[in-house]
């Protein structure tokens, strides 16, 4: 059993707390359905960038797998990792996709679950799937402590050729945060860009522009995955829904983190 790592810190322990915060997040968003293969959302605390990360959420299609690629924070275990355990929320437990996990055996993905035990940027998306759709479903959570632009390709060929496979419904999440800790302006600036190459569902571009800007996206590597993936299954045009940044709740606009909620259909 994964437990949580990041309750009562990043969102709120108590099951009431966390559904009362949840809601808050969703009040006066359309839940409606729309043909979505990936998507961007942030993780940092849900008073940041809780209501953000809804906007994607709220328009989200049920699936019988939802595919969670997240950047590790911590640097522990593999350099690309699966979980197989049961995962715990303070909303109920949740199981992993197995078949799809056993189809990355022997590929660069390797079943750690040191990789997941401490990293939010995964936990923190699962409290926003089981509100919105109990607990009827089955997650593939892929850390990549490795994000260079070849990995991220490979990782997201090799879940789209499995998922294509399987015949399964599934959706791709890529977990990251924008800037980090610049001046709100220029965190703008700097994020439109990389924003820019995404909705273009350009990954050299995303790249390209990472190193020109020296951005500070954390899950370069997870949207690239995603990306990748999700072209290989049809998509062909992305949405930003949202941005925001945490000077918008802290009133600090000196050094802020960006947050973006995007979707690619």
């Amino acid at each position: 059993m994964r437990q949580p790592a990041v309750a009562g810190q990043f969102y709120p322990l108590r099951p009431e707390n966390l559904e009362k915060e949840l809601k808050q997040c969703f009040e006066g968003l359309d839940i409606r359905e729309r043909n979505i293969l990936g998507a961007v959302c942030p993780h940092a605390g849900y008073v940041y960038s809780g209501r953000v990360a809804a906007h994607v959420y709220a328009a989200l299609p049920k699936a019988d797998t939802y595919v969670l690629f997240g950047p590790s924070h911590t640097g522990y275990g593999s350099p690309v990792s699966v979980s197989t355990d049961t995962w715990k929320t303070p909303l109920g437990t949740l199981e992993v996709d197995r078949e799809l996990a056993e189809g990355l055996a022997g590929s660069i993905v390797d079943v750690d679950e040191l990789g997941h035990r401490y990293e939010h940027s995964i936990e923190v998306q699962l409290p926003f799937l089981q509100y919105r759709f109990d607990q009827n479903f089955r997650i593939l959570p892929i850390c990549l402590g490795m994000q260079d632009e070849e990995t991220a390709i490979e990782v997201g060929t090799l879940i789209a050729n499995l998922v294509s496979k399987s015949g399964k419904k599934v959706a791709f999440i890529a977990s990251s945060d924008f800037t980090h800790y610049q001046p709100a302006n220029l965190a703008r600036e700097t994020d439109n860009e990389i924003i820019e190459a995404i909705l273009n569902l350009d990954v050299p571009g995303i790249y390209e522009r990472l190193y020109r800007r020296n951005a500070s996206v954390c899950g370069y590597g997870p949207i690239s995955a995603m990306l990748t993936a999700s072209k290989k299954l049809g998509a062909t045009r992305a949405e930003l829904l949202k941005y925001s940044n945490s000077g918008e709740v802290s009133g600090d606009m000196n050094a802020v983190v960006g947050y973006a909620a995007i979707i690619v259909e």
